[in-house]
């Protein structure tokens, strides 16, 4: 099979989990914001914040050097032995060391959900193991399942606990954990990953080449952090834990968006991996990189465009001023696109401290311009500190791989007609009646499948070649 046609069947099949549990999720949010006040919507999403930024804290991002390790030995199985061990057990030390720690300074924190720091920051972290194990051994499918059960079993005790038993807060938290479990168990026994877990195939040096390449992601993951979760410490401590989950209610939009870009981001980051030392690398990306961004692109712009018609529909009324919030955390996300893309590239060469100090570089600046405008234009400062930095790091990225790799081309025409359509919406969206909304919804679909109706023909004949395969 070429390239391109494995990478479309990874991105289907990772697709098919993914976006699937995530539009149940996202249509789970009028119930949610319904029954949760803002109050423990808010307290919710701040200790999921809080959860993210101990994971690459306490493991090292080394489940990152394992999917990484993984890839470049699929075919041999005594070297998959001793990346796994060597990956799983310092991690599950490092676990009981965080563990030990958290319980000697629970008793000065006072927080009712605390303990939900502890259990739900160790579920995560062997959820997120297990599964770059199955991706780095190249089994997208139990990936990909693992994700669909772990997002069932969360939906699903989230209805029983917040609707039936009406837990709250703690209803969805103690969810979330078991939606984990759920993952870790089911790629624990699919994957067989006992045959693999050994302390004899424990080898020191091993350890060492995977702290090599993760310990560098380590600030580039509390970088993430900073951008996803510092705005929302930095909120809650000016303007209030209620304001806070008015943001988070705003920024579902953005999450899901750049959810299901990040499908075909994992997708590309293995292509590209693979194939790094091909001789038409630059070629290959540069058509894998401007056909993602194009459809990325038509995507933001659409959701920014139906937001006046979906967002009273999805949002309760009492979270209704962050519906100001959606469009410019939608542009941010765009450049979080190409940042995410660009990161490919540092990945297959294995240059993760490019993508530290890029990542460091864009949250200061992040926090210096949210603390600055806070004050003047309230919760506007979360998404355009937000906005600022992705943009920052998107140039800064583009440059850098410029000078050390290979030039990134984009289609100069594209950008041009995309500001010019950016601006259209954004005015309907500030200003115009619904009926304008409703044309401008039209407009953006015009746009978007004649930026794409290239990649639409391609789908089509492949579904047409299916069918006549089907019928012979």
């Amino acid at each position: 099979m070429s390239r391109e046609g494995k990478l479309a069947k990874n991105t289907f099949v990772l697709a098919l989990g993914k976006i699937c549990t995530q539009l149940i999720t996202f249509f789970l949010l009028p119930l949610y914001t319904s029954i949760l006040s803002v109050e423990e919507f808010g307290i919710v999403d701040l200790l999921n914040t809080l959860v993210s930024l101990m994971l690459p804290i306490v493991t090292f991002q080394v489940e990152q050097a394992v999917f990484r390790e993984l890839i470049d030995c699929r075919e041999n199985n005594e070297r998959k032995k001793k990346i796994i061990s060597t990956g799983f057990f310092p991690v599950f030390i490092q676990c009981m060391v965080y563990l030990a720690v958290f319980f000697i300074i629970s008793p000065f924190i006072t927080n009712r959900y605390k303990y939900f720091l502890a259990t739900n920051v160790i579920a995560f972290i062997f959820a997120s193991l297990f599964q770059q194990v199955a991706r780095g051994m190249g089994d997208n499918n139990k990936y990909a399942f693992s994700g669909l059960i772990s997002a069932v079993i969360t939906i699903i005790t989230n209805v029983l606990l917040l609707v039936v038993v009406k837990l709250g807060a703690t209803g969805m938290l103690l969810g979330n954990m078991l939606g984990q479990i759920a993952c870790i168990i089911y790629i624990f026994v699919a994957l067989k990953l006992y045959k693999y877990l050994s302390i004899s195939e424990f080898k020191a040096e091993i350890l060492k080449k995977l702290w090599k390449y993760s310990i560098p992601l380590v600030p580039n993951g509390i970088s993430w952090w900073v951008f996803n979760a510092s705005d929302r410490i930095i909120v809650s401590a000016i303007l209030g834990v209620a304001q806070n989950g008015i943001l988070s209610a705003a920024h579902k939009f953005s999450n899901v968006y750049y959810m299901i870009f990040q499908i075909f981001n994992m997708t590309c980051t293995e292509t590209i991996a693979v194939h790094i030392l091909d001789k038409d690398i630059k070629d290959f990306f540069n058509n894998i990189f401007n056909t993602i961004l194009k459809i990325f692109v038509a995507i933001s712009i659409f959701i920014i465009a139906c937001m006046p018609i979906v967002y009273p529909i999805m949002i309760n009324r009492n979270y209704f001023i962050g519906y100001y919030q959606v469009p410019i955390m939608m542009i941010a996300s765009i450049f979080n696109v190409i940042i995410g893309l660009i990161g490919t590239i540092y990945v297959a060469n294995k240059n993760t401290k490019a993508i530290a100090n890029t990542s460091l570089f864009s949250a200061i600046i992040n926090i210096i311009v949210h603390l600055l405008l806070i004050n003047f234009v309230g919760l506007f400062a979360a998404t355009i500190s937000t906005f600022v930095a992705y943009l920052i790091m998107t140039i800064y990225r583009i440059s850098d791989v410029n000078k050390r790799y290979f030039k990134i081309v984009m289609d100069e025409k594209f950008i041009i007609r995309t500001f010019l359509v950016l601006v259209v919406i954004l005015l309907i969206y500030y200003l115009g009646n619904i009926y304008i909304q409703m044309f401008g919804i039209l407009f953006v679909m015009i746009y978007a499948l004649r930026e794409n109706r290239n990649c639409i023909k391609v789908v089509l004949n492949i579904l047409k070649r299916k069918i006549k395969l089907k019928n012979v």
